[in-house]
């Protein structure tokens, strides 16, 4: 199948460098949201880092002017009649995400891919919701975008052979890895990486070092660039906590337990840098 044009559902800091990256590549993207005003937003944070690039002569303007001119902004779910693959980037919440992928599947052409970007959720229950569960896959992607080169392919009990070929050959045209991983709770990725930050958070909330200690030792004696509790607030505290409660809703094993002081956090509204305050304080 060959895919041209490209819907991303989400405007959020996901969403705008998925968006980004499939424009980069030549693709015509439509970046859609609920609202005007989250899209130009969106649109906001792709023309500012892409003129960062101008800056650092990585890009010309004129490769960023053609690049923009790829991606139309969209507040309505009927702009999807011309698309060949939606990608999904809303909030991680399962409800509104089903929700999201039942009314795309009626207003989607027969053939359109219909794709989610979450980091834990159930991509066949997700298949499942949908009249086209052959055509639904995770597309997972990891942030910054424009960066970091990982794609983890999420794949469904019902996926088609078909669908996991043709995301396949479009995550080497995005120039990106692309690794298969069975439909499993948190996947590969996160399974491995969200538990580890959970454990940070408990390692802190027993005294045993503090924020700066913990995230200094992983630097420096696990080889870490980031520190567990500096990328936490980087992901977001919420679709940290997100994920461990997907673990352990799937699992069903108290190895999984969200530590304490992450609910706590959440529930105060401290999510990272998105809100300006998490484990550390941003301006």
């Amino acid at each position: 199948m060959n895919i041209k044009n490209v819907m991303v559902i989400g405007a959020g800091q996901m969403g705008s460098g998925i968006a980004q990256v499939f424009a980069q590549a030549g693709y015509k993207v439509k970046l859609n949201d609920i609202k005007k005003e989250f899209v130009e937003n969106g649109l906001q944070k792709i023309k500012d880092g892409l003129n960062r690039q101008v800056k650092k002569d990585r890009m010309t303007q004129e490769e960023v002017n053609q690049l923009l001119g790829r991606i139309t902004p969209s507040t309505h779910y009927e702009d999807v009649k011309d698309i060949d693959l939606v990608v999904e980037a809303a909030t991680e919440n399962e409800e509104i995400k089903l929700n999201i992928f039942k009314e795309l599947d009626k207003q989607a052409p027969k053939h359109t891919i219909l794709a989610s970007n979450t980091s834990s959720l159930s991509i066949t229950k997700i298949a499942g919701a949908t009249k086209r569960p052959s055509k639904v896959i995770g597309l997972h992607f990891f942030n910054p975008v424009p960066v970091m080169p990982l794609i983890e392919l999420n794949i469904a009990l019902t996926t088609s052979d078909e669908t996991i070929k043709t995301m396949e050959t479009v995550g080497k045209t995005l120039n990106k890895k692309v690794v298969n991983v069975k439909d499993s709770p948190g996947f590969a990725v996160n399974r491995i990486l969200v538990p580890m930050i959970n454990e940070a958070i408990f390692v802190v909330d027993a005294g045993i070092a503090t924020i700066e200690e913990v995230d200094e030792a992983m630097k420096l004696g696990a080889n870490q660039p980031m520190g567990p509790l500096q990328l936490a607030d980087f992901i977001g505290l919420d679709t940290v906590l997100a994920i461990m409660q997907t673990l352990y809703e799937g699992f069903g094993d108290t190895k999984y337990r969200p530590a304490p002081l992450l609910i706590q956090y959440v529930q105060a509204g401290l999510f990272g840098r998105k809100t300006g305050q998490g484990f550390y304080e941003y301006n």
